[in-house]
């Protein structure tokens, strides 16, 4: 399972929140979804992603 993983591929991220493909790929590049270089590969720490959540919600916020 997908909920399972502690690290997630930039697709599985996406899915994961709903968002497309090339949104979540431009959040990672500007740094506003953390990520992690693994081997040639980059990555997401699930808790990555709940960290993005509430930096929107706070954002939303204001």
């Amino acid at each position: 399972m997908m909920e399972d993983k502690l690290l997630l591929t930039i697709d599985e991220a996406a899915q994961r929140l709903g968002i497309g493909r090339s949104h979540a790929y431009v959040y990672v590049m500007k740094g506003e979804i953390e990520s992690v270089k693994l081997g040639r590969s980059r990555r997401v720490p699930a808790t990555a992603l709940e960290n993005f959540v509430e930096k929107l919600r706070t954002d939303s916020d204001d």
